[in-house]
């Protein structure tokens, strides 16, 4: 049998007509690389039901590897986050009008869980690339987080299936509505986002490379 890897982005939100993340990771569906067959899903904007969509993903394609991908407007470059907090705590509703207020995802779940991605590796493969990476060292406390969480939680006993979160810009077209903010090309992301599969299969041991900050 054919090893999958899943991979989601999530339908747009806060007013956005698109969300980059759907728009470059629906275009790796089906797509063989590295010899196992990507598939990917949309999950909604949308605390808990994010989880459930994922989790029945998970379920039906008992993949060996799971990427979360998410829009980071403002942010610069390709964002491999590090950890992922057990905590909602939303600056503006989703796309249900809900607007949790510091309330865990796990009642009782550990305070974080680390990626399991060697994210390190993959940010030297897409700088080598000559495309802007870098670990993150926040993935927010909105439903990006509340994914990625939520998948570390389901892969906590199941070491085999690496899981992770990435990070993406704005669309050059997103970019155009807000004025002075970064952008990448559909593009790239998409050269980007084959990087990291490729090197998140390959790679067991991460880099021993600084990928700290300073605040």
């Amino acid at each position: 049998m054919q090893h999958t890897v899943l991979i989601t982005g999530f339908e747009p939100f806060d007013g956005e007509r698109v969300n980059p993340s759907w728009e470059v990771v629906k275009q790796l569906n089906d797509m063989e690389l590295s010899g196992v067959r990507i598939v990917a899903r949309q999950l909604p904007c949308v605390f808990g039901a994010s989880l459930t969509a994922l989790n029945a993903a998970i379920d039906e394609l008992a993949p060996q590897m799971v990427l979360a991908v998410g829009q980071a407007g403002g942010r610069s470059d390709i964002s491999l986050e590090r950890v992922a907090i057990n905590i909602d705590d939303a600056r503006i509703p989703d796309n249900q009008g809900q607007q949790p207020i510091d309330e865990p995802i796990v009642a009782d779940g550990p305070a974080a869980y680390f990626s399991t991605l060697p994210i390190k590796a993959v940010v030297d493969s897409m700088r080598e690339a000559g495309i802007p990476a870098s670990v993150s060292q926040t993935a927010g406390t909105y439903v990006c987080n509340h994914v990625m969480y939520g998948l570390l939680h389901r892969l906590r006993d199941q070491p085999a299936i690496k899981g992770g979160f990435i990070h993406i810009p704005y669309l050059p077209e997103q970019a155009a509505a807000h004025p002075g903010q970064p952008s990448m090309a559909a593009g790239t992301v998409l050269f980007a986002l084959e990087l990291a599969i490729s090197v998140a299969l390959q790679v067991e041991h991460d880099l021993k490379v600084v990928g700290g900050a300073t605040h």
